[in-house]
């Protein structure tokens, strides 16, 4: 370890004086966001139940496209709540406590290796496929724009499409960022260590 890094890391059992110590005890007020959070997935939690119990009644009633819009809109439940989990599970130990999970079988795979960079990325991908799946139910319905009875116009369709887009170009530059930062850091590492 560098002289730098072991002038900064403050002994163990020492005490923070009152400001740093506020400072850092500030990050425990997220704590209600995540509870909420969670609240907030136990809502989607029991719209997947609606949607599912809605998709079961009508099977035998329902279109092959209106039972695909369905199981769209189920799809997209879920992937709102995975990116809910990585928010909550990934924030909380990235910015909060750490969650000691080191070891226990139901670890996600992704937790060990999570940080603020990684878990922009993720949520940059999950972002990219919720909208995908919003993409793809459009363009299923936009199939009844000539017709008159679509519930999209060319002009919706378009700007959907482009926000798209622009989803993506966002997760290229993050991960271009990223990538730039973890190379400048890892050559600053290097130059210490020579």
């Amino acid at each position: 370890m560098s002289a730098i890094s072991d002038a900064r890391a403050p002994a163990k059992g020492r005490s923070l004086r009152p400001v740093p110590m506020l400072i850092f005890g500030s990050r425990w007020l997220q704590l209600p966001l995540y509870v909420g959070l969670i609240i907030a997935q136990g809502v989607y939690v029991v719209l997947f139940l609606k949607e599912l119990w809605h998709l079961f009644a009508h099977a035998f009633d329902f279109s092959e496209q209106q039972i695909m819009l369905a199981v769209l809109g189920l799809i997209d439940v879920v992937m709102i709540s995975n990116l809910l989990v990585m928010v909550i599970v990934g924030g909380y130990e990235t910015f909060v406590s750490r969650l000691n999970l080191q070891g226990h079988p139901d670890e996600p795979e992704w937790l060990s290796h999570v940080n603020a960079s990684v878990l922009k990325i993720k949520l940059a991908m999950a972002i990219i496929g919720i909208s995908s799946i919003h993409l793809l139910r459009t363009f299923i319905e936009a199939g009844a724009l000539s017709s008159g009875k679509g519930n999209y116009t060319e002009t919706g369709v378009m700007w959907q499409t482009i926000i798209h887009c622009v989803f993506i170009l966002s997760a290229i530059g993050i991960a271009i960022v990223d990538k730039l930062s973890n190379d400048s850091i890892e050559g600053a590492k290097q130059q210490v260590t020579h």
